[in-house]
Order: structure tokens, then C-alpha cells, then sequence
């Protein structure tokens, strides 16, 4: 089914931190939608897939072998597959994720915010 989105009314209908919200599914890829706030991603990997960091709100700085890259609002970044990483908050930060629909969360690494399977929202 296809149905407009608005972004700000989703992130106004959860509130919790670090579990992504499926709002999207096109081409085998998931639109997620998630509430970043504390220092809580591990680095980690994804072998297959890349993966599309857009800052909604906030302030982000994804961390990847060496380098540190800053997004603001309405910027985005993309870590190719196989490059370690991890993402830092400053901040109460509203991203949207663009992921392959398989892709393990925090790829092999188990953590306290690693989600096994994102949930949709219902809008």
C-alpha cells in the first residue's frame, strides 16, 4: 500500500531511543525511521550491505576507520559495505536509515541496543 509520509508526525508517535521504525519498504530496502540520544552504538560491520544515514534533526557524527564525519540536519552520509563504523549522537538527533530489509542491526556485534528485527510503525 503507498501512502504519503510525513516524518515529523511518525517521530511524534514513539519516543524510545535506538530501535528503529520500518515507516517504508521499497526494492528490497527498508525506510526506518529512529530517536538517537547517548554514546550506546559499538563499532561494527556490515559485510553485504550499505547503509544510508539521513539527519532529520540533531547533530551526527558517524565514525568510520579513522574519520569522523559530522551531519546536520537535511545532510546524509552512506558507509559502504565492509567499512567498520558507528555513529555518535549530539544530543537528541531524528535520523532516517535506508537498509537492506535483512541487514543485522549492529551487524555480527551484540549489544545493549541490538534489535533482532525492527517493527513497523503503524501511521
Amino acid at each position: 500500500m503507498t501512502k504519503k509520509v510525513n516524518l515529523e508526525g511518525c517521530f511524534s508517535l514513539f519516543s524510545e531511543t535506538f530501535t528503529p521504525k520500518i515507516v517504508a519498504q521499497l526494492n528490497g530496502q527498508h525506510v526506518k525511521l529512529v530517536h538517537l540520544e547517548g554514546d550506546m552504538v559499538p563499532f561494527h560491520i556490515h559485510e553485504n550491505e550499505d547503509e544510508l544515514f539521513f539527519v532529520v534533526d540533531g547533530i551526527l557524527d558517524v565514525i568510520e576507520e579513522g574519520a569522523t564525519i559530522t551531519l546536520g540536519a537535511g545532510e546524509f552520509y552512506v558507509v559502504a559495505r565492509g567499512r567498520e563504523h558507528r555513529v555518535v549522537p549530539r544530543g537528541h538527533v531524528k535520523l532516517m536509515l535506508f537498509e537492506p530489509a535483512e541487514i543485522a542491526h549492529t551487524g555480527e556485534v551484540r549489544a545493549e541496543i541490538t534489535r533482532d528485527e525492527a517493527e513497523w510503525l503503524k501511521f
